[in-house]
């Protein structure tokens, strides 16, 4: 069988190294494209140890010239569109950034796939903060919108120029709204990984506290490697559709706080501070995701529970920070954040 080309953008993200690694292994010819920086961030990439089996494409996603030469140069079978500034609390920082970079470019790539060939498969990350705070036990594909932010109204944009798309021209173009779903290699500006990270430093003797907002916030958690299986699935099917990819649970940030430091034998009461600047301008009290659509029509289901998770989450902190502590050399994301690179300068430069 012939292998099938792939792009991906946002290919150095979470989502996007483990939807490397998945498809590599199905045999995928997988192009990435990626936002060149001064210093670039391929360190999930390296830490899967795939970064030599990627073909690297520089991608601007607000340049549409560039956009038609990443298709033309991968011809892929499949893109999937991960690229975004993902960050809700940055949105409200950078509204006009986000609604470009993470509204507009969608349309963008649509658009360059009609001219070039509309038989080019496509899946866009939608993402559960469409829904905003509509309330009831849980959403479905079904469920009403209300953004609560730039992030989130320019996701809803995406997630309707897509339908358009395949209403309009016939092309096989699919949302994939994901709930939380969550990994070591999150980003250190998510909740998840700030409290994982700040556990696994709180338990060698580097920090003695850590900040957060609202610990009532719920969530639906999930595992990352499993959903970019769904993302993978929803391209498979005979005929494009909406998905919504969750466990159907939803716990507290307390309660992931709770969680990771009993991981280590520690009280959270101990070391947890509420610092109400924290919190968002526009918070979403619960997200509660029913998957049964994916279930039953694409076969896929979360496997990886929030205990597991968590686990697994602090579990690779504590190895990074203790490595860290012996002098080992290794890819991980510290260098990237102000306060972790702090560390690292006193550490290397014994101060």
């Amino acid at each position: 069988m012939k292998s099938k080309n792939v792009l991906i953008t946002g290919i150095t993200g979470q989502d996007g190294a483990y939807l490397s690694e998945f498809l590599l292994k199905k045999n995928y010819n997988v192009y990435g494209a990626y936002r060149r920086l001064s210093t670039p961030n391929f360190w999930r990439l390296k830490n899967l140890k795939i970064d030599n089996d990627i073909n690297y494409l520089s991608v601007d996603l607000l340049d549409f010239s560039s956009i038609i030469e990443a298709i033309k140069t991968s011809k892929p079978d499949e893109v999937y569109h991960l690229a975004a500034q993902s960050y809700v609390g940055a949105s409200f920082d950078q509204p006009i950034t986000s609604v470009q970079s993470t509204g507009v470019a969608v349309t963008s790539i649509l658009e360059a796939i009609r001219i070039i060939d509309p038989r080019i498969k496509f899946y866009q990350a939608s993402s559960s903060e469409l829904y905003g705070n509509i309330g009831g036990k849980s959403q479905n594909e079904n469920t009403p919108f209300a953004p609560q932010s730039p992030y989130a109204s320019s996701k809803l944009y995406g997630y309707w120029m897509t339908k358009i798309y395949r209403d309009a021209y016939d092309m096989f173009t699919t949302n994939g709204i994901l709930f939380n779903h969550e990994s070591p290699m999150r980003g250190l500006e998510f909740v998840t990984r700030k409290i994982t990270n700040s556990v696994a430093r709180i338990k060698i003797g580097i920090d003695k506290e850590l900040k957060l907002g609202n610990l009532n916030s719920k969530r639906d958690w999930g595992y990352a490697p499993e959903y970019v299986e769904g993302m993978w699935k929803i391209l498979q099917q005979k005929h494009p559709d909406d998905y919504i990819l969750a466990t159907n649970e939803t716990h507290t940030v307390k309660e992931f706080v709770k969680l990771a430091f009993e991981t280590v034998e520690l009280d959270w009461k101990k070391f947890v501070k509420v610092d109400k600047k924290l919190y968002r301008l526009l918070d979403v009290n619960t997200l509660n995701g029913d998957y049964s659509k994916a279930k039953k029509k694409i076969g896929w289901k979360p496997k990886t529970d929030f205990k597991k998770l968590v686990k697994i989450m602090v579990s690779a902190d504590l190895e990074r920070w203790t490595k860290w502590r012996k002098g080992e050399s290794f890819p991980w994301d510290a260098n990237n954040y102000i306060n972790e690179n702090k560390m690292l300068f006193r550490r290397y430069n014994k101060i």
